[in-house]
């Protein structure tokens, strides 16, 4: 049976051991973000932190370990994102304009970890790839599913739009500079040049048909 003394001191030292892990992952999805996966060692990582890099494998196993933890936590928070602004949107169009801003809004937050689920790519790490494909596949049935509920002419592929999509908003990231138009403005843009596109393309098809 446990001593009084252990009982009392468990939870602070469980506590302890979170915020350490928390801490590591915070300073592994910044240095991700900054050098990249594979410029970035757990040595780097511990050396941010202020741990041994022994101390390191204590909380996470391998640094693709570490990734993974990194990238699932981004995936969550552009998820918990997604899902906030398109709750109670019935709309399909309204929905996905509304999905495309809370992505572009998670992206260009100043945590790094959303965006570390854009910069890395699962065939960036031979032992995390699989479940980075798979958070990622998680993420991406979100879009598919709302992208599903359009009226898109029968031609048009809604697979290629989901890219195309994705594509662009993945890459304002790497332009975008405030004072400019807002993340929401640039959302709306790139869904409305793409669904016009989608819908001008259909038409333009039909019209050929009927001469």
């Amino acid at each position: 049976m446990p001593s009084k003394t252990r009982a009392v001191k468990e939870p602070s030292r469980i506590a302890r051991q979170d915020n350490r892990r928390e801490h590591i992952k915070d300073m592994a999805a910044a240095l991700f973000c900054e050098a990249g996966y594979h410029g970035t060692s757990m040595r780097n990582i511990a050396k941010a932190v202020g741990m041994l890099p022994g101390s390191m494998y204590y909380h996470f196993p391998s640094k693709a370990e570490l990734l993974i933890a990194v990238y699932e936590e981004g995936v969550r928070r552009i998820e918990s994102q997604v899902d906030d602004a398109i709750k109670n949107i019935e709309d399909p169009t309204d929905a996905l304009r509304a999905a495309a801003r809370a992505h572009l809004e998670a992206l260009l937050d100043k945590s790094p970890y959303a965006r570390v689920v854009i910069r890395v790519w699962p065939q960036d790490s031979a032992d995390a790839g699989n479940q980075l494909t798979v958070l990622r596949d998680r993420y991406e049935d979100r879009i598919r599913n709302v992208i599903d509920q359009l009226d898109l002419p029968s031609d048009a592929k809604a697979h290629y739009l989901r890219l195309m999509l994705l594509g662009a908003l993945n890459g304002v990231q790497a332009w975008y500079r405030e004072g400019g138009d807002t993340p929401a403005q640039i959302a709306d843009q790139f869904v409305d040049l793409i669904l016009k596109q989608s819908l001008y393309s259909g038409d333009k098809d039909n019209d050929d048909r009927g001469h």
